[in-house]
């Protein structure tokens, strides 16, 4: 599968199906990339984790699969399935592995 081209609009996806598991990687497929943001499925392997970074944007991550640790300016949230987070602009952020886990991830670039 392509992993940086968008996904086919008007056209019913399986968000959890649309992005598999992939041993000791992590993997990501672009739902929708445009110039004010972007929505990307992210499939995280047992061990795989996100280093810590800031950037210049909100961006909201909500769990699809299983249960994710997100810290954000050193306070840790234990996410599981179906539930959220924004993630403010300019804030130190990283994610810890539970297990295998996957998620959504859309940044908001305008307003900055």
């Amino acid at each position: 599968m392509d992993n940086t081209s968008e996904n086919e609009k008007s056209i019913p996806i399986s968000i959890v199906e649309i992005i598999e598991y992939a041993k000791n990687e992590v993997a990501s497929k672009i739902i929708l990339k445009k110039t004010t943001g972007n929505v990307r499925v992210i499939a995280f392997d047992t061990e795989e984790g996100q280093m810590e970074k800031t950037t210049p944007f909100d961006t909201l991550l909500q769990i699809i699969d299983g249960e994710a640790n997100i810290v954000i300016s050193g306070n840790s949230h234990i996410l599981n399935t179906g539930q959220s987070i924004v993630i403010p602009a300019h804030t130190s952020n990283y994610i810890k592995p539970n297990g295998r886990f996957k998620l959504i991830e859309t940044i908001i670039k305008s307003g900055y």
